[in-house]
């Protein structure tokens, strides 16, 4: 291996040292122009110093600044397409030694052209990790960048917005061309402590680093988003540990509908119950009370047009089975293939369904089966020259509208046990959004002295392949199995 990396050694004395100095911190070119030369005079890693504005070579102090000549019979410089991705986006980050990092594992790729392959590579993993630190910040930067309206003392030039920003790492440059493709008609500045742009709506230019009181602390639009985000914010979607996992408070003192934040998660309990009864109230007026037969309740969903589903091109499905099932079984919704047919759970997710119900001894044509929504939501899209109706999730709002039908359907067939196969169906009967991992095999009391056992959706099954699909394939029978005992019990 020594031998191999020290690659002869024949085009430099073992005594010289070099120490090469960065232009800029993110200057990818220029480090790929001199790793290249080093590479090609045979210089092993441990005799450069790679120093970036502001950083110090004393290690190397007395090393030759003067790049040495590439000989005539070089070989080229081996870097796959992998290596150079990754080090576009490594060489970002605010690691000191990553210039070094990258001219040792180029090295190491002259000897070893698979090397990045090797994930188990103590050099490959670290380049990674760099890139992958550089992504989030760059991602941060998209989200969380704020622009407020500052007054301009040229006022022929119009509005102009300016914002501050503090990333963790040498990004700004590398996302200018976001911001302008996103802000091509303002005229804006971004301010970090590592520089600045400044774009007047047909050129960029670059500036010094910043202080935070350089930036506006507010201007009279924040009112009006604050009342915007107020307005979008869902509590039914609220998971707050996963919304402090993608927006970390660093970054709430730049951001004006922070201030929001606290007050709404307090009340978001409230609003999401205020949200279920808005669903029940919504056909007040129009039916003084639920239609109380299965006939009437099909008639009623073919006419409801009381959310944006009921109004696209659809046609609404009804339940189907026994009028005295013991057994309940409700879906999400319906999908393409009983939306024609008219029928519930008729395509490959039924199809997989009546499998597992075969195997767990559980009688399709005993039981009630529906769906928590009763039109199918899809978009259109063209595909491969053809129309398509892709599917979509319909919205928690949604859910609680059709839960007017879903609660007439469970008045008149008055089952022992409900099975909810999904999220969307879990909370078309529960009125809130509960997880499928933390409720699966325990029986839910409802208030009318029914169960209601909940599990995935069969059509989910269907997205998986391999040891994750078997593994919820077993837990699918194990839920069915459970209904199937439970059923036995209270039929006895």
């Amino acid at each position: 291996m020594i031998a191999k990396q020290n690659m002869g050694l024949q085009h430099v004395k073992l005594s010289s040292y070099y120490v090469v100095h960065l232009p800029e911190a993110d200057d990818f070119d220029f480090w790929r122009e001199r790793a290249r030369v080093l590479v090609q005079c045979e210089v092993p890693p441990d005799r450069i110093a790679w120093v970036e504005p502001g950083g110090s070579g004393d290690l190397f102090a007395h090393g030759d600044r003067n790049m040495p000549v590439t000989p005539a019979d070089a070989r080229p410089v081996r870097a796959n397409r992998r290596f150079v991705s990754l080090a576009r986006n490594a060489i970002l980050h605010s690691d000191p030694e990553r210039f070094a990092l990258l001219y040792r594992l180029l090295w190491r790729l002259q000897a070893n052209p698979r090397m990045m392959e090797d994930k188990a590579d103590t050099d490959v993993r670290r380049v990674e990790d760099l890139a992958k630190n550089v992504r989030r910040d760059s991602h941060k930067m998209h989200a969380f960048v704020r622009f407020r309206l500052v007054e301009s003392e040229d006022e022929g030039l119009g509005e102009h917005y300016v914002a501050w920003f503090e990333p963790e790492h040498h990004i700004l440059r590398a996302n200018a061309g976001f911001f302008m493709r996103r802000f091509s008609n303002m005229r804006w500045s971004i301010l970090t402590p590592r520089g600045s742009l400044h774009w007047d709506g047909s050129s960029m230019s670059e500036g010094p680093p910043a202080q935070r009181s350089d930036a506006p602390g507010g201007d009279p639009m924040e009112d009006l988003w604050r009342s915007y985000y107020a307005a979008i914010f869902n509590p039914a979607r609220l998971k707050v540990g996963a919304m402090l996992k993608e927006m970390p408070k660093k970054y709430w003192k730049n951001m004006p509908e922070a201030a929001l934040i606290p007050e709404l998660i307090a009340g978001a309990q409230n609003r999401e119950a205020a949200m279920v009864a808005k669903g029940k109230s919504v056909f007040s007026g129009e039916f003084e009370k639920r239609p109380d037969t299965l006939e009437a309740i099909d008639k009623a969903i073919h006419a409801c047009r009381k959310c944006p589903i009921g109004a696209l091109d659809n046609h609404a499905v009804m339940g189907e089975g026994p009028r005295d099932a013991a057994l309940m079984i409700v879906g999400e919704q319906p999908g393409d293939h009983e939306d024609q047919a008219g029928r519930p759970f008729v395509g490959p997710a039924g199809k997989l369904l009546d499998q597992h119900l075969d195997r767990a001894g559980i009688d399709r044509r005993s039981a009630y089966v529906t769906n928590a929504v009763k039109h199918f939501k899809y978009v259109p899209k063209i595909v491969r020259g053809g129309k398509r109706r892709l599917h979509q999730n319909p919205q928690a709002k949604e859910i609680d509208t059709c839960r007017w039908w879903i609660e007439a359907e469970r008045a008149i067939v008055q089952p022992k046990l409900v099975l909810a196969m999904g999220a969307s169906a879990a909370r078309g009967l529960l009125g809130r959004t509960v997880s499928i991992s933390k409720v699966r095999g325990v029986p839910i009391p409802l208030e009318d002295g029914s169960e209601l056992w909940v599990t995935a959706h069969p059509s989910y099954l269907l997205r998986l392949d391999g040891p994750a699909r078997e593994e919820q394939a077993r837990l699918f029978d194990a839920d069915l199995a459970a209904v199937k005992a439970r059923l036995g019990e209270v039929a006895g």
